[in-house]
């Protein structure tokens, strides 16, 4: 096998034209480069330099290999210029997995803090609403989930609490309770319910909250998602719990739905960044994690 510090020696008596001036730019003896060529063409098994007067110049084995070792040298160089660019942030990768609602208003707005910071880096985002599998085995960065903080830990993934986004009530506008500004869970016990959850998190944390006020809410329709829940409040068919993110644009006083605050217990889904409890946070991760904080402390609203 060729010795590469030996193929550089060789590119340095090729360019300069003599072993003489090779050994003084490169701070050696001419003895010792004359050793160190001897072992490369023993390497080699073909003579790489042949003498001109006082200098050398080399065969067509010697041509190569100093050119090979040009090119080697400039493939280090470009190496340690994308490596520098890589630690310090200026290009990578991220891939991020989350959920409809954190869509708006957590990774959007984080995502543009991180392209004003690290242009140069590439994301990929998708919905997942089972992300936690990917997150252990490394195939995705970071992602967003609804966990309680409670939660017992799952082994590999590291959890960075975000924000806790408290569900609010969603009447039609004419409803008995319209002109209060905070309700007690308990009030709507009676009241025919819309769910705006698929079974999860989400919901969990809603009949949780409905059990502690003493009672379980009687759904008359599952909509499974918050855009359709306000539309059947709206039409009168019932209430319906909607969490803060999931109202984003919808004012308290919509016309054709109320929105209040709900206390006694308040309904509270906590959303977290899930992250392999292994990987290093270098630069772009770690950039991405403050992006995802500060979107979280913007959030205005009851979300904050």
């Amino acid at each position: 096998m060729l010795d590469m510090r030996r193929m550089q020696i060789l590119r340095s008596v090729v360019s300069s034209g003599s072993v003489t001036a090779a050994a003084r730019n490169l701070g050696y003896t001419p003895s010792a480069v004359s050793q160190q060529m001897a072992a490369l063409e023993k390497e080699a098994g073909v003579a790489l330099l042949e003498r001109t007067g006082r200098g050398v110049r080399p065969t067509d084995a010697g041509r190569l290999l100093a050119d090979c070792a040009a090119a080697v040298g400039r493939h280090v160089a470009e190496a340690e210029t994308a490596l520098a660019d890589l630690r310090s942030g200026r290009t990578g990768r991220i891939s991020v997995r989350y959920f409809a609602t954190a869509g708006a208003r957590l990774v959007a707005p984080a995502l543009a803090l991180l392209r004003q910071e690290h242009p140069g880096v590439h994301t990929e985002l998708r919905l997942d609403e089972d992300p936690l599998p990917d997150v252990k085995a490394g195939r995705v960065d970071l992602a967003l989930v609804v966990r309680r903080h409670d939660a017992p830990p799952v082994d590999g993934v590291r959890f960075v609490h975000l924000l806790d986004d408290r569900y609010r009530a969603v009447l039609p506008a004419g409803h008995r309770l319209a002109d209060r500004v905070v309700l007690d869970l308990a009030e709507l016990a009676g009241e025919p319910w819309v769910g705006s959850e698929l079974p999860g998190p989400c919901l969990d944390a809603v009949l949780d909250a409905c059990a502690a006020a003493g009672f379980t809410p009687d759904s008359v329709v599952d909509s499974g998602d918050y855009a359709t829940a306000r539309g059947f409040a709206a039409a009168g068919v019932g209430v319906a719990l909607v969490p803060g993110l999931g109202l984003a644009g919808v004012p308290d006083d919509a016309g054709d739905v109320v929105v209040r605050d709900v206390t006694r217990p308040r309904p509270t889904r906590s959303i977290w960044a899930a992250v392999r409890a292994t990987a290093p946070e270098g630069p772009v991760l770690r950039a991405f994690l403050m992006a995802l904080r500060t979107a979280a402390t913007d959030t205005t609203g009851p979300t904050a």
